[in-house]
């Protein structure tokens, strides 16, 4: 952990989530040293932290919390945690996407993100499930007008989960009918045995909707993702082309994940792992020879051009 006490605020709370996490607890007089800043800071970046319900005050210092395979955390408590990696991974996740496509976004502050990041790609057909990405779109919509070339928007419909994505029945019946070239896919928990999954039974069927009717799917999840398992599993490792991550994800998670999957992006680095499952196609390595960005691997290895 960097001694850096002119950190913002954002990255200083999630070195001492890390730390927290990696070591199973830490004390205060020690997050001060490692950070250089006073114990009045670390105590409010502690309080911070657990009002966010990410770890636990004791003592002297903090312990993680251990969530559940059934708890939810919702959108607001989501959205405070991992803010740099998210912002780098949506970065990295809108350079797969071409004009005049077809895509779909899940719920997710991630996919949230994102779509921020799409507002200026022209003639784009967004399908999604959460209210917060159509809520993206729209606020840009009346601000600008009708322009030419804006996004189309199409929400699903269905009840809302804490985490402001529409799911069931509704929900479900919307997505089967449709078809996208590309799904960006938020997820709760990502691990070799279970797969992508989430604590909301509702919701793991309606991603398994989303993914069913993708043409590709990419994940975009920050490194925490790694490891955790909610209560239901909606996808294999098999059934994602694209991983769309941040530096954080350790060495030996980045060889599973390139075992398993056509691609691995790590945002900000130079350096991506391509698995290349999969014969590629002539669409693919036309797709390829046009990333030139330097942060999503142009060694042409790959089989998609795609989470």
């Amino acid at each position: 952990m960097s001694e850096n006490h002119h950190l913002l605020a954002e990255q200083r709370r999630a070195l001492i989530l890390d730390e927290v996490r990696r070591r199973g607890g830490a004390r205060v007089n020690e997050l001060t040293r490692r950070l250089g800043v006073s114990d009045m800071t670390v105590r409010r970046d502690l309080d911070a932290l657990a009002r966010q319900g990410v770890l636990e005050k004791v003592h002297g210092g903090a312990v993680p919390v251990v969530e559940a395979s059934t708890h939810e955390p919702g959108f607001e408590a989501k959205s405070g945690l991992e803010l740099s990696a998210k912002e780098d991974i949506a970065r990295a996740a809108a350079r797969l996407v071409s004009p005049g496509t077809a895509i779909a976004l899940s719920g997710g502050t991630t996919t949230y993100a994102l779509a921020q990041h799409l507002l200026e790609v022209p003639e784009l057909t967004v399908v999604t499930n959460s209210v917060r990405v159509a809520d993206v779109f729209h606020a840009a919509q009346r601000l600008s007008g009708q322009r030419q070339g804006g996004a189309t928007v199409v929400l699903t419909g269905g009840v809302r989960t804490p985490s402001d994505s529409l799911v069931g029945p509704v929900a479900d019946q919307a997505i089967a009918a449709l078809h996208f070239d590309l799904l960006f896919l938020g997820v709760h928990g990502i691990s070799v045995e279970a797969g992508l999954s989430t604590p909301n039974l509702a919701e793991a069927e309606t991603n398994r909707r989303l993914v069913h009717s993708a043409r590709r799917v990419v994940v975009v999840a920050d490194h925490t993702k790694w490891g955790t398992v909610g209560l239901s599993s909606f996808a294999t490792l098999g059934q994602v082309d694209t991983l769309v991550t941040d530096s954080g994800l350790p060495q030996e998670a980045r060889a599973e994940v390139s075992e398993r999957l056509r691609r691995l992006i790590v945002a900000g680095e130079q350096d991506t792992e391509d698995a290349g499952v999969a014969d590629e196609g002539p669409e693919d390595e036309a797709d390829d020879a046009e990333d030139t960005d330097g942060t999503d691997g142009t060694d042409g290895t790959d089989g998609t051009d795609d989470n």
